[in-house]
C-alpha cells in the first residue's frame, strides 16, 4: 500500500526510508518511553500498515488495522505544537473510521497529558476537552539503573547472583559474541521457533492459540529486526553453549540516559541463560552509550512477565496512557 489521503491530509507510508525525519522530532521530546524510538516501531510494524504525516510541525505515525486508524504515538513535536496536533489527528481518524470509538492515541506519556490539560485550561476550554476525550492509564515500562542490574547486590539481588553462579557452573564453556546477523541469523530464528514450541507445551489450549496469534506479530518483528539490523543502528548479544546459540538480545538508546532492550530470547531449557545474558548485555548498554538507565519495556499485561520484571527491583515505573475521543 502506498500514501492515503484522508480529510484532505495525505498520508505516507513509514519505511525505512522515514527513520532520519522521525530522529529529527523525537529529539523535541523529552522522552524516556521505550515506545519513543524508531527502530521500536518500524520493528514490530512489521506486519502491519504504518503511515505518518507532518500535522501543525509535529511528527504523526498511524497505523491502519482492519481498516480502522489509530495512533502509536502522540504527535511528536516542541510543547507548543502538540495540543493542536492531537486535535487535527483526531479529526483525521473520525474522517477514516467506522466509529469515534475506533479513533485513539496510544502509549502518550504523562507530561504530555499535563500539557494537554494546562493548554485547554490556559484557553478556557478545558470543560470542553474533557467532555471530548477520555484519558486512560494503560501499562507501565520498567527502568534500573544500570550499575544494579551489573553488580547485582543484596538480598533482593541473591536469586538472580544464585542463578548466573549456576549457569556458569554447569556450562563452563559458554562463549558470548556481539550479534552479527550475517553469522547468526538463521540461528536465531531457529532458537526463537524453538522457544515458542517450548512454550506451548506448558499452556493449557485456550492460552496456547491466543498466545500463537501474539507470536505470530514476534515473529515478524524479529525478522526485520534481523533485515534491517544495521539501518536500524542497533546493537546485540549472543550466548553459544556446546557450539548452539542459545540466547540472543537486542537494545538501542532511547536518549543520553536510558538504552532500551527491544527483544531478548533464551532456550528455555538452559537455567539461569536469560538472567545471564541480562546482566552482560547491561554491561555492554552501559559500555556502548554510558548511559545510567535500561529501560526493559512494559509486561503486556501478562502477570507473570509483570513478576520477572519486578523481581529485578525497578529504580521506577513509568506509566503509559491512552488518548480516546468520547
Amino acid at each position: 500500500m502506498g500514501s492515503l489521503t484522508v480529510n484532505k491530509q495525505k498520508l505516507k507510508q513509514f519505511t525505512i526510508a522515514t527513520k532520519p525525519l522521525m530522529q529529527e522530532y523525537l529529539l523535541k521530546v523529552d522522552a524516556d518511553i521505550s515506545d519513543y524510538t524508531f527502530a521500536a516501531n518500524f520493528i514490530w510494524l512489521a506486519n502491519s500498515s504504518g503511515f505518518y504525516a507532518v500535522i501543525n510541525k509535529c511528527f504523526c505515525l498511524f497505523i491502519m488495522t482492519g481498516g480502522e486508524l489509530t495512533m502509536l504515538l502522540p504527535p511528536l513535536g516542541k510543547k507548543k505544537n502538540i495540543t493542536e496536533a492531537i486535535i487535527s489527528c483526531f479529526k483525521i481518524m473520525n474522517a477514516n473510521n467506522s466509529s469515534p470509538y475506533y479513533s485513539r492515541i496510544d502509549y502518550v506519556q504523562a507530561s504530555m497529558i499535563e500539557d494537554f490539560v494546562k493548554e485547554a485550561d490556559s484557553a478556557g476550554s478545558m470543560f470542553e476537552m474533557l467532555e471530548s476525550y477520555l484519558v486512560e492509564k494503560k501499562l507501565v515500562d520498567y527502568v534500573y539503573e544500570v550499575n544494579s542490574l551489573i553488580e547485582l547486590r543484596g538480598n533482593s539481588y541473591h536469586t538472580k547472583r544464585t542463578e548466573i553462579n549456576k549457569f556458569i557452573k554447569s556450562y563452563p564453556n559458554h562463549t558470548i559474541e556481539e550479534l552479527d546477523t550475517h553469522k547468526h541469523k538463521s540461528e536465531i530464528l531457529h532458537l526463537f521457533n524453538k522457544w515458542v514450541s517450548d512454550r506451548v507445551k506448558y499452556m493449557p489450549k485456550e492460552e496456547a492459540e491466543v498466545f500463537l496469534e501474539g507470536i505470530h506479530q514476534e515473529g515478524y518483528a524479529i525478522k526485520q529486526m534481523l533485515k534491517y539490523y544495521q539501518e536500524l543502528s542497533l546493537i546485540g548479544l549472543v550466548i553459544y553453549i556446546n557450539g548452539e546459540l542459545k540466547g540472543f538480545t537486542v537494545g538501542e538508546r532511547i536518549n543520553k540516559d536510558t538504552a532500551t532492550v527491544i527483544i531478548e530470547k533464551t532456550d528455555f531449557e538452559v537455567l539461569g541463560c536469560a538472567q545471564f545474558i541480562f546482566r552482560e548485555f547491561s554491561k555492554m548498554l552501559k559500555e556502548h552509550y554510558n548511559v545510567a538507565y535500561i529501560n526493559v519495556g512494559d509486561d503486556m499485561g501478562f502477570e507473570n512477565l509483570k513478576k520477572v520484571k519486578m523481581s529485578y527491583r525497578p529504580y521506577k515505573l513509568i506509566p503509559k496512557y491512552t488518548i480516546y475521543q468520547k
